[in-house]
């Protein structure tokens, strides 16, 4: 098998590093002080790059390594990538879409009850030792109703929650 040279820009989710390495000559950049003199030596044989959006692929970097033919971006945008010049120099781009779509909307309902509810306020309110004097203030209401409905036959459960914020 072909030894083929990735150049990953800064560490990312050692599963993920130690798999590349496995498959790859794998070239970690950060172990690299001098990356002007590291791009001399090495930059006609990385044909592939794992970056993110704090390391962009900009056309003064796409340029820099001749031999490139993708460019693996770890993060869900692409604003770092100049997807024009690699369409233009026929280097395909990849990234990671909706890998935490579901993730941000769980944290999007919990800031949704914790400003409702002002439960950081409340922390602070109790860890400062408030309570003692007087009850906290009244926050914002948010009920949660469920319905639910059996089948005889079967005995499994189907639930519905519907969010209400009054």
């Amino acid at each position: 098998m072909e030894n083929i040279d990735v150049l990953m820009s800064s560490p990312v989710n050692p599963y993920l590093e130690q798999e590349l390495d496995k498959r790859f000559n794998l070239i970690r950049l950060w172990n690299y002080p001098q990356k002007q003199e590291f791009f001399k030596n090495h930059s006609d044989s990385i044909r592939g790059v794992v970056n993110n959006p704090w390391y962009p692929a900009d056309r003064d970097f796409i340029d820099s390594l001749p031999a490139l033919e993708i460019v693996s971006s770890y993060s869900v945008g692409l604003d770092h990538v100049d997807l024009g010049y690699c369409k233009e120099k026929g280097v395909k781009v990849t990234n990671t879409p909706d890998v935490l779509t579901e993730d941000v909307a769980d944290l999007a309902i919990g800031l949704m009850l914790t400003t409702l509810r002002g439960i950081s306020e409340c922390d602070r309110y109790v860890r400062s030792g408030l309570w003692k004097k007087g009850d906290f203030k009244l926050t914002t209401k948010v009920s949660v109703s469920l319905f639910s409905s059996t089948f005889d036959s079967s005995h499994y459960m189907i639930s519905r929650e519907f969010v209400c914020i009054q």
